[in-house]
Order: structure tokens, then sequence, then C-alpha cells
């Protein structure tokens, strides 16, 4: 296997900090990995954008994170300064194929794009998810009843 390229590589690690509590709780921590003109599409169809998301992940009342583990992680490089990736999540017995799209800034490289489709484990998840690197298993948290990649697909 080879190693992924330096956009790839950041992506990933980009994808994996969403994951992480601290992460996910922090207004400025997320506005330092989200586009300003991010956009979500979560497994239930909802659309997020950057200013609702954060609100939402980091609302007092936010629900309590939950587990979420992230497999099959493979990234490509579309062009200098876009990566997309693809990966599987599952939370609380939900599983989703995820796609996402990241791009460099000035600032570094931000989240542009997720989208989670919903599928089941009689699913055919043997095929290619995409190119590049894959991570193996990485677990993190989601924001309650949420499937997403650091992002909330809150109700």
């Amino acid at each position: 296997m080879t190693e992924p390229s330096p956009g790839v590589a950041a992506a990933v690690e980009g994808e994996l900090r969403l994951l992480d509590p601290a992460v996910r709780a922090s207004a400025e921590l997320l506005a330092l990995l989200l586009h300003p003109n991010y956009r979500e599409i979560d497994y239930t169809g909802r659309i997020w954008d950057r200013d609702t998301m954060i609100a939402s992940l980091t609302a007092a009342d936010a629900p309590r994170p939950g587990p979420l583990t992230a497999s099959r992680m493979n990234g490509i490089q579309l062009a200098d300064d876009i990566v997309h990736l693809t990966y599987d999540t599952e939370t609380k017995g939900r599983l989703a194929h995820r796609s996402s799209v990241w791009r460099l800034t000035g600032t570094g490289w931000v989240l542009y794009y997720n989208q989670a489709t919903p599928f089941t484990t009689t699913a055919d998840t043997d095929g290619d998810t995409g190119t590049g690197t894959d991570k193996g298993d990485s677990t993190g948290t989601d924001k309650g009843d949420g499937d997403s990649t650091g992002t909330a697909d809150a109700d």
C-alpha cells in the first residue's frame, strides 16, 4: 500500500479530529475545521450549514456524546486543493456510508461537504469505497442520536 498524499493525510486527520468530543464541544475548534460554506446532508436527508451545525453541537442542552466508529476510510486527492474521503460509520446500531470533500484554504484543510447514506448489514459493504488510504477502524463519539463525522444528525 502506498503512502497517502499530504492532502489525503491532512483530510483524514481532520475527519478524525471531528470525532473528538473536545473538538465537537468547541465552537472555536469546529470553526477551524468547517469551511465557511460547509454543508452536510445527514442520514435523514436534513441539510445543515456551518452555523447551524456549530450551534447544534455546542448548545448547552446538546445530548452527551455516544460512541461512533469510523471504518474503511479511503481518500483520493482530486486536485491540489481538493480531497475526497469515503468511509463508513456506526453508532447505536445505525450504519452509514460517508462521503466528504475537504478543501485547502489559506488556513489549512477544512471540511467543505459531508453526506451520509444509511445502509444495513445485509447491504453489500464489500464493494470498493474508493482508492487511497485505508485507515481501518477509528473510534470517536457522536452527538446524542447523531451519526456523523464531527457534525450532527440531530432530530
